[in-house]
């Protein structure tokens, strides 16, 4: 978490590397335990609706300076890009590797979403784009004992592959995307080798990362080693689309390039393509979903001429219909190309954002005309289109894969909380992709409204922002506001209304446990009574049917006037030969009482924190978590800043302890104890909350309350770790003082450890 507009340190591994002698220097297993933290991928559940249809990719570039990260969204990854999205490359930039940050890797995949480094050629770089072939070559004096036949080509070495494929395993990234922007002198000889290569890497990154690793490239050189882009699928770039795992197309494409791509893509032999039994050369068969066309939101040459005429483009790739794949370039255009602005604000970026994305609140969009190439047709399209209009917007991945939790935050805020308190002020705000969570996907840009029975009077309309000055966990809470217009229906007095909050990806008939936690305003109308539930229901428009049986439920008053609702709940169909749906939604059932109903009703209320998570037998969850000790490194060669170093930290769990023992002779057919063989049951956090309190003397310190919220683990990858920056500290320290570190774990079920289980270091 930067403190004060500062980042807490550097992670001591490069993030990137300038070439690839650079990359040399690098070793796997050089981090240690240092990016345990970051999550793991998990896939998504698509339904079959997603069979054909194409994906998208989301480009963001951004560039290393000093301790910071500067890139298109200051720090703020969109979450529609990755409720939309099916892969990310958020690591473009013009160094020759580059690595995903560990916060945006974590972030990606919570929402089942792949992200991508970069490999990148450009001007200058020939020498190092021959290197890659030939691999590492040693400082000692070498050569071949015989005259080597005239007849021998290039050689080709793995050595480069293995290397990209262990920096992607160490740091939990997905593949890469691989961008040669220079002409090859060895032509054909040198391109034949560089698309055996990208086989060698593919082989190196299924093996290393996973059957999900991918390698993208992208349309820039072509057979006979010339950089010329053909912004499509055709025979002077298809060797290294077969060789890789997709195509990623230029944007400048003329609008009959989507369907010309089809064709040929079409026309090839399936058994080149791996579409037949007898097919030899492909892993996985090739789609046409694997081909992404680009669109650059900027316009630069794009049909539609980017920006709210991305559409355009988009429209003539067809991904529901044709079923090519979208890569969009350039998400800062929402962001840059208004923040000088007056007035530019968060929320006036949001609303922009959104605007793009899933539509206006209200209004229509004015879509500027965009210029036309030099022969181009006239293309005529209707009015303005989302972006998530031709995508499916799919639930993260099941919560027994991946525990959801959400507070609703975007990744920046002004404030910290913990559990219902502000522990920390900023002057100018903060950023922490890591601390990024799902602002739910039902609510955004404008929440609806159901009747819970049914009833032919007008629904009620609510709007959402975000609340950046009340919290429950984290930088912020979702403000929403329901309406409802005063009524002479005898009904009105009753308001039964069916908020959607987020969609799930869940497995059918197992049992699950939520929470969510509210607090409600003061509404503007006297006499008015609420009760809230918290339930699960299909996905708004579908027709399927299920029943949700809720075995559990509970209510709980907080601290600073937040409640909680959490039940216990599995998923069936009235006939049981059938299986329920598997992606539905949870929210709140709300029912709004008013004794003069006539008048409008006004609630507003705030969501803090919403929690799924597969729901264990109480003999599967008697563990107790602890934090058994806390440790102090100091960063050598700074000694005259002694507190300045690593915290480091390890969780532990304890157990009831046994009365005795029930096995009365060796064939009973009983465990001893109650245990967890095959599950995942061992306590996992999100982060940690970092505490620092000056000792009052030589000996004495205040009590826990007192100590200062200074930070939280997880943005630089480390899963038990956190480093101490003597500036960052918010008081001075006497040469003969102490200073007591606290560490406070918030686990995946978005529950903060009491302070009886926590540890401290004093330093």
């Amino acid at each position: 978490m930067p403190i004060s507009g500062k980042a807490e340190s550097a992670p001591r591994q490069p993030l990137y590397f300038k070439s690839l002698k650079e990359l040399d220097s690098w070793s796997a297993g050089g981090a240690g335990k240092r990016y345990h933290g970051v999550v793991k991928y998990a896939p998504r559940r698509p339904g079959p609706e997603s069979l054909n249809r194409g994906k998208l990719l989301v480009m963001l570039k951004y560039t290393y300076i000093s301790l910071f990260v500067c890139h298109d969204y200051k720090c703020v990854l969109a979450q529609f890009h990755r409720d939309y999205s099916d892969l990310l490359n958020l690591s473009f930039s013009h160094h020759r590797v580059t690595v995903p940050p560990p916060g945006w890797i974590s972030a990606a995949h919570r929402q089942g979403v792949k992200i991508l480094g970069t490999l990148i050629f450009e001007g200058g770089g020939e020498e190092d784009c021959l290197r890659l072939l030939v691999g590492k070559m040693p400082p000692s004096k070498t050569g071949q004992v015989g005259q080597p036949p005239t007849a021998l080509t290039l050689p080709l070495s793995p050595h480069y592959a293995t290397v990209l494929a262990e920096l992607a395993r160490e740091r939990s990234f997905d593949g890469y995307l691989l961008n040669f922007e220079v002409p090859l002198a060895g032509g054909l000889e040198q391109t034949r080798t560089l698309a055996a290569w990208i086989t060698l890497l593919q082989s190196e990154i299924l093996a290393k990362v996973g059957p999900h690793g991918q390698t993208l490239w992208y349309d820039s050189v072509v057979i006979n080693g010339q950089l010329a882009w053909q912004d499509r699928l055709n025979s002077y770039n298809l060797p290294f689309f077969l060789s890789s795992t997709g195509l990623f197309s230029n944007y400048t494409w003329r609008v009959d390039y989507p369907a010309l791509t089809a064709q040929y893509f079409l026309s090839l032999d399936p058994g080149l393509i791996g579409n037949t039994m007898e097919s030899y050369s492909q892993l996985a068969p090739k789609t046409l979903q694997d081909i992404y066309m680009g669109v650059d939101v900027w316009g630069r040459g794009s049909h539609g001429g980017g920006g709210f005429g991305s559409y355009k483009a988009i429209t003539h790739v067809a991904p529901e219909s044709l079923g090519l794949s979208v890569a969009l370039f350039g998400q800062a255009w929402t962001w840059e190309s208004e923040q000088d602005k007056p007035s530019w604000t968060w929320d006036t970026w949001w609303e922009y954002e959104s605007k793009l994305w899933v539509g206006p609140v209200s209004g229509p969009v004015e879509v500027p005309e965009a210029p036309r190439r030099k022969g181009e047709p006239e293309c005529l399209h209707g009015p303005f289109v989302p972006i998530s209009s031709f995508f499916l917007a799919l639930p993260p991945p099941d919560p027994t894969d991946v525990r959801f939790h959400t507070t609703f935050c975007p990744g920046t805020g002004i404030s910290w909380f913990v559990e219902g308190t502000r522990v920390y002020q900023s002057q100018n705000g903060w950023t922490d992709v890591d601390k990024q969570t799902s602002v739910s996907d039902l609510l955004w840009p404008c929440p609806k409204l159901y009747w819970e029975d049914e009833r032919e009077e007008e629904v009620p309309t609510a709007s959402t922002a975000f609340c950046m000055d009340d919290a429950w966990n984290g930088g912020n809470s979702v403000r929403l506001s329901i309406s409802c217009l005063g009524s002479e229906d005898e009904v009105a007095a009753y308001r039964p209304l069916w908020l959607p909050v987020q969609s799930l990806s869940i497995t059918p008939r197992k049992l699950y446990e939520a929470s969510i936690i509210y607090k409600l305003g003061e509404t503007s109308t006297p006499n008015v009574d609420t009760e809230f539930a918290l339930n699960l229901k299909t996905l708004p428009g579908s027709k399927e049917d299920f029943v949700c049986d809720i075995t559990s439920s509970t209510t709980a008053d907080l601290p600073g006037g937040w409640t909680k609702l959490a039940i216990q709940f599995r998923t069936a169909t009235a006939d049981e030969t059938t299986l329920p749906p598997s992606h539905i939604s949870i929210g709140l059932a709300i029912a709004i009482l008013a004794e003069e109903p006539t008048k409008p009703v006004k609630l507003p209320f705030l969501l803090g924190q919403l929690n799924v998570s597969p729901s264990l037998p109480q003999s599967y969850a008697e563990e107790d978590t602890i934090i058994l000790w806390a440790d102090h490194s100091p960063t050598p060669n700074v000694p005259l800043k002694r507190l300045q170093g690593t915290l480091t930290w390890e969780v532990a769990a304890c157990f009831p302890r046994l009365a005795g023992l029930s096995i009365t002779s060796p064939e009973d057919p009983i465990s001893a104890w109650n245990g967890q063989p095959t599950i995942e049951w061992f306590p996992s956090f999100l982060y940690f909350n970092i505490y620092a309190q000056l000792f009052i003397d030589q000996y004495n310190v205040g009590p826990v309350d007192k100590a200062v919220w200074i930070g939280t683990s997880g943005w630089d990858g480390q899963k038990n770790g956190f480093d101490v920056l003597v500036e960052n500290l918010p008081f001075t320290v006497p040469p003969d003082r102490k200073v007591r570190f606290y560490i406070q774990g918030v686990s995946d079920r978005g529950e903060v450890l009491k302070w009886e289980k926590c540890a401290f270091v004093d330093v």
